[in-house]
Formats: structure tokens, C-alpha cells, sequence
């Protein structure tokens, strides 16, 4: 069954999702406030879930409740997005810092899956690169890492591009303006309902009316570095990539790259009928996919255990 709003139609995935109740969690890190969404029991394998730029948890709203029979999952506000707290000038392994807080505090247990998109991609690379000794693996959806001598530099543009740095975004008058404005970057098909209840989630009052969480100097001086493929190369722990399969977005275009230097073996495939915003156009197809290939982890690193238990099945004898 769906819903009917204004004239469009509402999945039954939207209502299924929103009714699966989440916890809400809080970590200090450097000072900085976290914040984060729960979903599933402890003592579960643990996921992390990492939004894109200019996002927030929020963004996986509609996956993470896919997840939570089989792990505790946790979705986190990096520092200058959502409702966490804004830092004067941001690090990869500030970020790195930050997810790996959340790991602790959410209670996702030893050795969890770290899955970022977009611009969380880059994060989940950072957390995996410090911390993959103690992780399970790393999921990059819809994002990539390029050739060194091919890599555009995203973040500094404050030096890149001579701007000022600036902490201040567009002030609407009404929620209702600012609201009719909120846009999915890479632009993409997406139903105004659900731009309206992600976009509602990204707004906040201040003098005047209302503007957006994000913090406008995040990359001002954040450097991402061309040392992305070497981090990539040298993880310690489990790697995948998961793609949309009409994504447009530059971050996300060096599969082929990664495929030859993988010689083809990490996994690395297309969600059908997807876009760069893959979470929203084929939620339930994201979850299994994720799904599929951190169970797959999980055997792995308890095939000892699996194979005692096999092994102390009694025999069926024939009649």
C-alpha cells in the first residue's frame, strides 16, 4: 500500500521507514557536539553511516531502518553539518575522529562497517585508513578515488579560489520560503515530497527567518589531498564501492580506475535506475546491497566460528 499526498504517491518503503523508531545520541569530540541516530540492538554488528556534503544523517533515514534486524547502525551529523557543531577550520582526521566517536558511543561493537557517501565517501577512506585494523571493512557509495596526477583538489578554497571565508548562508523570511528552495546537489529526479521532508530537517532559525544547518567554510580550508589512492591501497581492513548507475557527480566517475588498479576483485557495481542520491531513489535495493556485503564480512572474519558450529551437528544417518 502507499499513500497519496497532494497528488503524488508515497512508497510503502516511506511510511515503513519513518515508522521505525530510532535513538538519538550525542558525543564531544575536541570539544565539538555530535550528534547521531541509533537504530537496531546492541550487540548486533555495528554499521556506521556517513552523509554526503551539506547533509546529515537524515540522508539515510529511509535505509538505515533496512539494516537494523541484522546490525546496530548509526548515522552521525559531521561537525559543521546538521545539528552538530561547527569547528574553525576542518580536518580529515578531525572527521575521522568524529566517526569513530560515534562508533564507540553508539555501542557498535568490535570491528564495524564504515559506509560513506558522496563527500562521506572521503571520510569513511580517512576512518578506514586510521582505523581499519579494528574495522571490518569500508563502503564507498558513489564516490571514488582518482589517479594522483589526475586529482582535482575540492576542498581550499580559500587559497584555491581567493574567496573570503564567510559564515553566513541566504536568510529566507518564512520556513515555507527557504523550504520551496532546498535542492538535491547534483541536481536529480526526486519527488518534491521527499525534497520537503529531507529539506525540512536541513533548516534552522535564526535572526531574521530561516537559513540552512550546513557551515558555509567547511571547505574553505579542508584539504582532501591526492594521497586518496595511496590511502585506498594501503587499507588495513575490507573495501567496496557501491555506484548509482545514472550518478553524474565528478567524485564518483574513477570506477574504471579503481577496477584496474583492484585488478577487478574488490567489489565494485551500479544499483540499477540510480542516481548520485542513490539512498533516495531505490532505498531498499541501497540497504541489501550494503546489506549483502557486510554479512558477507561478517562470515568471513567468523569462519573459524562457523565452521565449529557445522561441525558439531550430528550426523543425519540414513534409515
Amino acid at each position: 500500500m502507499s499513500t497519496v499526498v497532494n497528488g503524488e504517491a508515497k512508497p510503502a518503503w516511506f511510511d515503513r521507514a519513518l515508522a521505525v523508531p530510532s535513538g538519538a545520541g550525542q558525543v564531544s569530540v575536541d570539544g565539538v557536539p555530535i550528534h547521531f541516530a541509533t537504530w537496531g540492538k546492541t550487540g548486533l554488528p555495528g554499521l556506521v553511516l556517513i552523509h554526503g556534503s551539506n547533509a546529515h544523517k537524515e540522508w539515510w533515514r529511509f535505509v538505515a531502518p533496512y539494516l537494523a534486524d541484522q546490525f546496530r547502525v548509526a548515522a552521525l551529523d559531521l561537525s559543521g553539518n546538521g545539528d552538530s557543531g561547527w569547528r574553525e577550520r576542518y580536518t580529515g582526521e578531525h572527521f575521522a575522529a568524529e566517526v569513530w566517536a560515534v562508533c564507540e558511543a553508539a555501542q557498535l561493537g568490535p570491528r564495524p562497517t564504515i559506509i560513506g557517501h558522496s563527500f562521506g565517501g572521503f571520510v569513511a577512506l580517512e576512518t578506514a585508513f586510521r582505523h581499519g585494523h579494528d574495522a571490518s571493512g569500508v563502503i564507498l557509495a558513489d564516490f571514488t578515488v582518482r589517479p594522483p596526477e589526475a586529482y582535482t583538489e575540492w576542498g581550499r578554497r580559500a587559497e584555491r579560489e581567493g574567496v573570503q571565508p564567510s559564515r553566513g548562508t541566504r536568510v529566507y523570511a518564512t520556513f515555507e520560503a527557504a523550504l520551496a528552495r532546498f535542492r538535491l546537489m547534483p541536481e536529480q529526479p526526486c519527488p518534491r515530497w521527499m525534497l520537503d521532508h529531507i529539506g525540512t530537517q536541513s533548516l534552522r532559525q535564526v535572526e531574521g527567518g530561516w537559513t540552512w544547518k550546513f557551515d558555509p567554510a567547511l571547505f574553505d580550508h579542508l584539504e582532501m589531498g591526492m594521497a586518496q589512492r595511496d590511502k585506498f591501497a594501503t587499507l588495513a581492513c575490507r573495501s567496496a564501492v557501491i555506484l548509482g548507475e545514472h550518478s553524474t557527480d565528478g567524485g564518483a566517475l574513477a570506477a574504471p580506475y579503481m577496477r584496474e588498479i583492484t585488478r577487478g576483485i574488490t567489489p565494485i557495481f551500479m544499483v540499477p535506475g540510480t542516481y548520485h542520491h542513490l539512498m533516495f531513489d531505490e532505498p531498499i535495493a541501497f540497504a541489501m546491497a550494503i546489506k549483502g556485503i557486510a554479512l558477507s564480512w561478517q562470515r568471513e572474519e567468523r569462519a573459524v566460528e562457523l565452521a565449529a558450529a557445522l561441525r558439531s551437528l550430528a550426523p543425519v544417518r540414513p534409515a
